[in-house]
């Protein structure tokens, strides 16, 4: 059974940082393509940062660009995500997501969520 389960979420005051992880299992998780969204209130899901398989490197969404650092260890199959200098509009639930395996990428997997609010 294939299972993402994302913690880490919470309340924090803007400028301050969270730690999002990610537990992955089912899945060979070392060949899929990780990824995290955020959906806030009223708005479509958007990617937010993703990191290949087989160390090719990350990519971000522009406004998270210099500010979060996506980062997987295959060892323990889990994702983060690093957000430091939050803002208020960083506020939205964050999803894990994996696409795999090559070389057809056919498969998705999404977790529960976790809820992130940036507010003073």
């Amino acid at each position: 059974q294939v299972q993402l389960v994302e913690s880490g979420g919470g309340l924090v005051q803007p400028g301050g940082s969270l730690r999002l992880s990610c537990a992955a299992s089912g899945f060979t998780f070392r060949t899929y393509i990780m990824s995290w969204y955020k959906q806030a209130p009223g708005k479509e899901r958007e990617l937010v940062a993703q990191i290949p398989n087989f160390g090719a490197m990350a990519e971000y969404a522009d406004s998270a660009k210099d500010r979060f650092t996506i980062s997987r260890d295959d060892a323990k199959r889990t994702v983060y995500l690093q957000m430091n200098t939050l803002k208020s509009e960083d506020t939205a639930v964050y999803y894990c997501h994996a696409m795999g395996p090559p070389p057809s990428y056919e498969l998705e997997y999404w977790g529960q969520g976790t809820q992130v609010t940036v507010s003073s």
